[in-house]
């Protein structure tokens, strides 16, 4: 559509200008902000160096000199929406600067005048004036270019001081309007006009005219007429060729059809270019027409709009049937016919559209927000002209259909189907679409991935966003051409692959359920340069560090990157950004870590297989399941009872390199005498058959004590050390001081082995009998061993002895 120029361009382009930042507080030093603060007057501390000044929405009603004579750098002054009566521009003499003054929505009745001479923007609208507040001094304001004026009457002198100014924007307010001269307006000499009438009241068919003659740009607002149409003043043709207005715009109009209509046929044959009608109502009587009504409506059918004209373009938004009565295929007819290049018609309730009779000049529709079906345009072969189609918002269902509606449009290139019902089986269901349309927007509608069977074979952009697409199937054909692929807010749990789609330059697909992007993306999709993927419910785990090292390595090729990717899961990682988390190679890398814990496990096994060489630990395991077995067999052999029954005093241990001073000495001189001691020596209590662990372990549980003749010779005798290790288990085991040990010759610390860790132990913290080798000392010794040995047996095997 072609530049409709706003009646309000210039004075947001200039209030951006020079009051950007309107709304700071008194802090600046340019810029005062008392808006809405419940002011009576003006204040008195305002600082001298202010520029922009906003006083608006407050209860000041009068202004006096005094009040602006210290702010000679005002630039802004926004005195709007206050209860002003009376107007002296005397009040800015000392304010040479100011450019931009705002005192609409007062009740200003009288102005007195005084030239401001930087002026270029003064609004006097919604103000309470009979006659246009014109002074001989707003000629001399030659820089003026924005002017809002407010009457409730418009003679033809009233812009004659103003007439050769070059305005920008005349804005007119015209609340209990009573009288206007024709004519009169097109003194004026403004690029813009806007006219807003009383919301209550008939608004002026001479000043449509005229205002049409005035500006290239005009808009009129709340055009309201409760007469008939019938009244409707004719314009000459005469008039026709007046018309400057090319830009031309309807707000709040409520008319009768009629008069809509003989409005509508009067701006189609006139230089109007751009024509848009908002918020419109259709009125009209209720019931049959009456026969004046139904040869006009006869004569609007028979006088089709196809031909003549300059209109290039025609919107109207927001319409509303009020109860009237004729055939609407009338009104569809009219609209298909034009001869326009575009035509919108937004939020109207229209359930149809007819196709063309002959070829369109139509190059734009717009038919969003209505009640359209999939029966639009089918086999239409008139819009071969069309490049831009918008549906959006009406009551598609079947994507098949829609795209054999595109079929004849030769010239199709946009196409938007966004917010309706659409759907595809993709089994019964075929699909023809122009082979022209480059741009398809099907968002919000409840497609799945078979959409992705139904797709035109050219399309450069499409956009699928809000709908129910779980994945993108392998093997669909192939869209060369596709440059730009929006899947966002739909159910997809990965990232699609690229190999359908070889040119995709930008891929968004946040707000869907990925947990963990696969790395094939990465490898397929190698040409896509932007990547939207934020906003879905990453899961923060190994599998994610290949779609982190993507944006560390592409530098900015994912978008709203850090901020819209955040971890959802696991619980304690929830809220954390990914550039925030990071994980070990070693934690992630399988091979890396098995590796890891091979390595780890043979260092332990070489440190284990090294300690118990070290300790000798095979011995010990052999020595353990040894006493095991024989405990076993013990349990079964002997009744419970007999187990711990003590028999004899003593158990001796000792080298055979060492039996002749045990046969010589030590059993003579324990044995025999008062208070002899029963000990158990293998040579004799040793039971035949039994194996010598098991008649070891039989003789020390049922010995007293154990009494282990140490020497050189001893340390070297495995049998004695088995000895040693089951009387040591006992004395833990049992928890008794058990152990003697003698001494009978020095044994070198170097001499014991290794695995004899208990000897050196028990040599270490024991103490021990050391056999004297002088011979007077012997009594000694023998004295103090019978008094280690000292304790009575039970009686029965005393006496078995004797």
């Amino acid at each position: 559509m072609g530049p409709l120029t706003n009646i309000f361009v210039f004075a947001w382009i200039f209030m951006f200008t020079l009051w950007n930042n309107i709304h700071l507080t008194v802090a600046n030093e340019f810029i005062a902000n008392y808006s809405s603060s419940l002011l009576t007057s003006v204040p008195k501390n305002i600082l001298v160096d202010t520029r922009v000044l906003d006083l608006s929405h407050n209860r000041i009603s009068e202004l006096s000199i005094f009040d602006f004579m210290s702010l000679s750098d005002l630039q802004v002054l926004n005195l709007s929406h206050n209860v002003i009566t009376e107007l002296d521009f005397n009040v800015f003499m000392f304010n040479q600067d100011l450019e931009y003054l705002d005192l609409s929505h007062n009740n200003i009745l009288k102005v007195y005048c005084q030239t401001v001479a930087r002026l270029r923007y003064l609004d006097l609208s919604f103000n309470e004036f009979v006659a246009l507040p014109i002074c001989q001094e707003f000629g001399t304001m030659f820089h003026l270019e924005y002017l809002g004026l407010s009457a409730t009457m418009i003679q033809r002198s009233d812009f004659r001081y103003i007439t050769h100014l070059q305005l920008h924007t005349v804005f007119l307010t015209l609340q209990d309007f009573s009288r206007y001269d024709p004519q009169s307006l097109t003194a004026l000499n403004t690029r813009s006009l806007h006219i807003v009438f009383a919301a209550n009241q008939n608004f002026s068919f001479f000043l449509l005219f005229d205002g049409m003659s005035t500006s290239e740009n005009l808009k009129i607002s709340n055009i309201r007429y409760t007469l008939s149409y019938k009244d409707f003043p004719s314009p000459s043709l005469e008039f026709l060729k007046k018309i400057k207005t090319t830009a031309l715009t309807f707000d709040n109009v409520d008319l009768q059809w009629g008069i809509i209509f003989q409005i509508f046929l009067l701006i189609w044959y006139s230089p109007v270019e751009y024509w848009t009608v908002k918020n419109l109502t259709f009125r009209g009587s209720v019931g049959k027409l009456t026969e004046y009504e139904y040869l006009f409506l006869l004569s609007f059918q028979e006088q089709p709009v196809h031909w003549g004209g300059s209109m290039k373009a025609l919107t109207v938004e927001h319409a509303r049937n009020k109860v009237y009565y004729f055939d609407q295929a009338i009104l569809y007819r009219q609209f298909s016919e034009m001869n326009i290049e575009n035509l919108t018609i937004y939020d109207a309730y229209m359930p149809h559209m007819l196709c063309p009779n002959r070829t369109s000049s139509f190059q734009y529709l717009n038919f969003s927000h209505n009640a359209l079906t999939d029966e639009l345009f089918q086999n239409c072969v008139t819009l071969t002209d069309l490049k831009s189609l918008i549906l959006q918002r009406n009551k598609f269902k079947s994507l098949s259909k829609v795209s054999f509606m595109t079929s004849h449009m030769k010239s199709l290139k946009y196409l938007d189907m966004s917010s309706n019902l659409l759907q595809h089986d993709g089994a019964e269901e075929h699909c023809q679409w122009a082979d022209s349309l480059a741009d398809l927007d099907l968002s919000f509608n409840q497609l799945t991935e078979s959409v992705f069977e139904c797709l035109p074979v050219n399309i450069k952009i499409l956009d699928l966003q809000n709908n129910q697409i779980a994945s993108v199937p392998k093997g669909i054909a192939e869209l060369k051409s596709l440059r730009e692929l929006n899947l966002a807010s739909n159910r997809l749990t990965d990232l699609p692959g690229c190999s359908a789609f070889p040119a995709l330059a930008a891929l968004n697909i946040e707000a869907n359920s990925i947990l963990t992007p696969s790395a094939d993306f990465l490898q397929s999709c190698q040409r896509v340069g932007e990547l939207q993927a934020g906003r879905n419910p990453f899961k923060c785990s190994c599998e994610l560090r290949a779609f982190i090292r993507l944006e560390k390595q592409s530098g900015g090729k994912l978008s709203g990157w850090p901020e819209a990717y955040v971890c959802q899961y696991p619980e304690d990682l929830r809220g954390t950004q990914l550039k925030d988390f990071h994980l070990s190679e070693l934690s992630c890398n399988t091979t890396l870590l098995l590796v890891a814990a091979l390595l780890l496990t043979l260092v332990l096994v070489a440190v284990v297989a090294f300690l118990c060489v070290y300790f000798d630990a095979l011995w010990y395991v052999r020595m353990i399941w040894q006493w095991t077995q024989t405990k076993r067999r013990a349990w079964h052999s002997y009744p419970k009872e007999q187990e711990n029954i003590l028999q004899f005093h003593a158990f001796i241990s000792y080298s055979e390199r060492d039996s002749l001073w045990v046969k010589n000495e030590l059993i003579p001189n324990l044995e025999k005498g008062e208070g002899c001691v029963q000990l158990c020596q293998h040579e004799r209590n040793f039971v035949p058959g039994k194996s010598i662990v098991e008649n070891i372990i039989n003789c020390i549980e049922k010995s007293y004590k154990s009494i282990f003749v140490l020497s050189p010779n001893f340390v070297q005798s495995e049998w004695c050390h088995y000895e040693l290790y089951f009387a040591h288990h006992k004395l833990f085991s049992e928890n008794s001081n058990s152990l003697i040990l003698i001494l009978l010759e020095p044994i070198p610390p170097y001499v014991i082995p290794a695995r004899y860790h208990k000897l050196k132990a028990l040599m270490a913290k024991r103490t021990y009998l050391e056999w004297p080798k002088e011979r007077s000392k012997h009594a000694l010794f023998w004295a103090n061993l019978r008094a280690a040995i000292s304790i009575n047996l039970p009686m029965s095997f005393e006496a078995n002895e004797e």
